[in-house]
């Protein structure tokens, strides 16, 4: 039998996509990493020689020195830190939050892994933390990263017992810190200040969020994102909300702008990752000037969002105070909303990234969490909020697909057109839609129904790539990590040959990434050749109809580091509409793929 060119083509298209692949993960990715590798070891070994004992960060120049995080939070005295939400350690060195886990969530599933670290002191690898305090033009003697505060003894900060911290200035000033803290994650930093001097001074009030990492290669788009993690579906980087208007920068961008000024009454500004921040909100009656800016230094930038108060004369004998909250843990969306409202810091919940479909996104978050909180399982809430959405599209859905129905039904006289008129295409062309409206079928109307559904799409993608609540939430059987990819991989047989294929040589970036196919992208595959096998290709060029034919299995390998909370929701969402399709064909008696696969299997002659 004589092979179809078009066949053949894109056969030939795919087998030279795969030997490109597969020969820039060769000959160029595996020795570019193989080179980055053998440079850091290199700078391992310069920095050891160096300074003997103190372990190099990632990326780091062989000049920059660290100490473990043990050592730099040894560095300085500390009160502890112990709420239902957080542990950590407040630095009296520098008055600093700067030691803070999160113990209602762990590095990985495991329930031996440690808890999510937020903040670390200065002086180890990757610092991070949280300082406020007071700024003057002139040489006044002031607090500073090296001044060492007076707390009381044996004092621990808890929800029920705040910390106040003291230090006296030389040029007479007295400071004095209170630091309380609640049960969740919001800090209230009181900075207070009295002039025993015999001159008057002028002081502004300010707050910094300092994050420390690693100056990277001009390859590098995000040099804060921890080693091995891609980037995913969600603002990293600078955020705020001043002057009524969100300001973020992802770190990339941010690493290559200049400073950001932005004068404001109030508001917040931070620092966010995908599910944790640490931000500040001044005083909301007071006018701060909101500053972005990243300071190099030897191996690494650092990330700086402050902002600096009004200047106040502060007369002999008289005092001023300041109070900011500090924000510092996991983005959950009704405990910023709750801090909206009884803080009065405005629009904190746009901390999380909503997406440009947010007026969608929301709403769908709130469904989603509704029947989290009542099927107690991520992965059964995600299939009950894709029902809710398809039943709410159904008459435009079933209108959609009752039309795409008819032109199937409508195929083979069409065909026929095509070969009766094949040499008059404008007569063809009349002769198609005089059919059409003979048969009462709108060619367009499959294209409305999808459109609609278009935003609501991106809405659900966004709910799902943001949504703290399926980070580490299992699902059934295999699956412990709904915000991960599915573990399993056709490499080695889902688990059955005990091999790791990331580990291949040569091949093994290309096993770990490209192939990494798992069960969840082999039924999406399945699920989408029934659902596009079930649509007519009526008018489509025949090169293009075989290309169509490819798609499923070119999308199981793009979806291969998805989410598989995702990827079951795109299963689920393609198997509701495999069976909407499978009836409206059958009341309108068109032969369809699931009858065929049935007929063949049971060895029943197709009906008629």
């Amino acid at each position: 039998m004589k092979q179809d060119p078009s066949t053949r083509n894109t056969i030939i298209f795919f087998v030279c996509a795969m030997v490109v692949l597969l020969a820039y993960e060769t000959f160029v990715m595996a020795p570019a990493e193989k080179r980055r590798a053998e440079q850091a070891k290199q700078a391992a070994a310069m920095q050891q020689k160096m300074h003997p004992g103190v372990p190099l960060a990632p990326g780091a120049a062989p000049q920059a020195e660290y100490v473990t995080r043990d050592q730099a939070v040894a560095a300085s005295p500390r009160i502890v830190i112990d709420t239902p939400s957080l542990k950590g350690s407040l630095a009296l060195k520098g008055g600093r939050i700067d030691d803070l886990q999160l113990k209602g969530y762990r590095e990985t599933p495991a329930k031996t892994s440690p808890n999510v670290e937020l903040l670390r002191p200065e002086g180890a690898d990757s610092a991070y933390f949280v300082q406020t305090g007071w700024t003057s033009q002139a040489a006044l003697g002031l607090p500073d990263a090296n001044t060492v505060w007076t707390a009381p003894a044996g004092a621990r900060l808890t929800p029920a017992s705040p910390v106040t911290l003291t230090y006296a200035a030389p040029s007479g000033l007295v400071f004095a810190r209170t630091v309380a803290v609640d049960d969740k994650f919001m800090f209230t930093v009181t900075d207070q200040v009295t002039n025993r001097g015999a001159a008057p001074v002028t002081l502004a009030s300010y707050g910094s969020v300092q994050r420390q990492c690693p100056a990277l290669d001009a390859q590098h788009k995000d040099p804060c994102l921890p080693t091995g993690q891609t980037r995913i579906n969600a603002h990293e980087g600078s955020i705020g909300w001043l002057d009524n208007s969100l300001r973020e920068r992802k770190y990339g961008d941010w690493l290559k702008k200049t400073p950001d000024n932005f004068p404001s009454t109030g508001g917040w500004l931070g620092i966010t990752d995908r599910y944790w921040m640490a931000a500040l909100a001044p005083p909301q009656n007071v006018p701060v000037t909101g500053n972005f800016r990243v300071t190099p230094a030897v191996g690494f930038n650092t990330f700086e969002a402050d902002y600096v108060g009004p200047a106040q004369a502060v007369i002999p004998g008289a005092s001023i105070s300041s109070a900011a909250h500090v924000f510092a843990g996991a983005k959950v969306a009704p405990v910023l909303k709750d801090y909206q409202k009884t803080l009065g810091i405005p629009e904190l919940d746009r901390a999380i990234d909503w997406g440009m479909f947010s007026f969608l996104t929301r709403p769908l978050f709130a469904v989603l969490q509704f029947f989290y909180q009542h099927v107690g399982n991520f992965g059964l809430a995600i299939l009950l909020l894709t029902v809710c959405v398809r039943v709410a599209f159904f008459p435009i859905s079933y209108r959609g697909m009752e039309s795409t129905t008819k032109m199937k039904k409508l195929q083979p006289q069409v065909e026929a057109l095509k070969k009766r008129f094949d040499k008059d295409p404008q007569k063809q062309q009349q002769e198609m839609m005089a059919l059409y409206q003979r048969e009462k079928v709108n060619m367009f109307g499959g294209c409305l129904p999808m459109l609609l559904q278009i935003p609501v799409f991106f809405a659900l993608y966004k709910v799902l790539s943001i949504n703290i609540e399926m980070r580490h939430a299992p699902f059934f059987g295999w699956i412990h990590d709904l915000s991960a990819r599915d573990p399993t991989t056709i490499m080695n047989l889902f688990g059955l040959i005990p091999w790791d294929p990331s580990l291949a040589p040569l091949l093994g970036g290309i096993f770990g990434t490209y192939l990494h196919i798992g069960v969840w992208p082999l039924i999406y595959m399945v699920t989408m050749f029934l659902s596009m096998s079930m649509t007519p290709t009526t008018g489509m060029d025949p090169t293009q109809a075989q290309m169509m034919k490819f798609m499923p299995i070119l999308f199981s390998f793009f979806i291969t580091n998805v989410a598989v909370g995702l990827v079951i929701y795109w299963c689920w969402s393609n198997t509701i509409s495999i069976v909407q399709q499978y009836v409206i064909m059958h009341r309108l008696k068109v032969d369809n793929t699931i009858d065929t696969i049935i007929n063949r299997l049971t060895g029943k002659a197709p009906a008629t």
